[in-house]
């Protein structure tokens, strides 16, 4: 009898971000915070511990309806389109899709993903910041699809997409950086015949892709966190940046480390969620895909 494969389903990836982001969430927050702060008066530690003592523990997970909302756009999204194309293209294939095309693969449903995601991502900003703001001045959205309905009844439904260039940039660095790497990792950890498809076989794919995350992603996460800061502020503002340029100057007045506001939380979620993302995206093939004989 023919041994059985599991097959992952196209919405497996967002679920998958989303286990993720419950577990990465309280770093997005401080990152955004730290992000919006005009001065730099607190760094990460300090920043925490204010949020604590402010508004309680669980204000570490202000917000949390709009970032599974972002993953449920965002991520699965990517994670559809790299799957889905991926396995077209091998099928009926001798050997795997080569390294180069994954590459392409990725940046194309990053970027993708990144515009889908954006919306999602205005409202996961505002309702993480939300906090900080006099009474006066917050918005109080009540969950993510509010926030999505208020703000295209209130700001029209162009002022969703605000920061979709830089979004959708930083989505193909970050899809590259973990997909297409971790695709790779597997397909050469397996390879070599010592292990199986377990998920010790996905914690080692998984460290290997982090690795290459320190050189090429945690340079991109540096070189990307620019175009972060600029997105949130963006994507918080109410009316007083005119576009991105005229937000960029008034950040650099700040001087030039404004644009790395974040940058520690931003670095130190970057290998859990990428772990966490893959163990239980493998997971969920291994327990709920579609069989197939192989």
């Amino acid at each position: 009898m023919a041994d059985e494969a599991r097959v992952s389903r196209w919405y497996f990836g967002g679920l998958a971000s989303c286990g993720a982001a419950c577990c990465t969430h309280p770093l997005d927050l401080l990152k955004v915070h730290l992000q919006t702060q005009q001065e730099v008066k607190l760094r990460m530690t300090g920043m925490a511990l204010q949020v604590v003592r402010s508004d309680g523990v669980l204000a570490l997970y202000n917000g949390l309806s709009a970032s599974l909302c972002r993953q449920m756009t965002y991520s699965l999204t990517r994670f559809a389109i790299y799957e889905t194309v991926r396995d077209q293209v091998t099928k009926g294939s001798e050997g795997p899709l080569p390294f180069y095309k994954k590459v392409l693969l990725g940046s194309i449903s990053g970027c993708i993903g990144g515009f889908v995601g954006t919306p999602a991502d205005m409202v996961n900003v505002r309702m993480q910041n939300d906090m900080k703001l006099p009474q006066n001045q917050r918005r109080n959205y009540a969950h993510a699809l509010d926030g999505l309905y208020r703000v295209a009844r209130e700001e029209g439904l162009k002022k969703l997409f605000s920061g979709a260039t830089m979004a959708s940039s930083r989505g193909m660095l970050v899809t590259v950086g973990q997909l297409s790497c971790y695709d790779q990792a597997k397909q050469l950890v397996l390879s070599t015949g010592y292990l199986s498809d377990s998920i010790f076989t996905h914690f080692i794919a998984s460290f290997i892709a982090i690795g290459d995350l320190a050189l090429q992603g945690g340079c991109a996460t540096f070189l990307c966190q620019p175009l972060d800061v600029l997105k949130t502020r963006l994507m918080n503002a109410k009316g007083e940046y005119r576009g991105v340029l005229h937000c960029a100057m008034e950040t650099a007045k700040l001087g030039p480390l404004a644009f790395y506001k974040g940058l520690v939380p931003a670095g130190i979620r970057l290998m859990p969620h990428t772990v966490l993302t893959f163990v239980f995206l493998e997971q969920l093939r291994k327990h709920f895909g579609i069989k197939v004989p192989s």
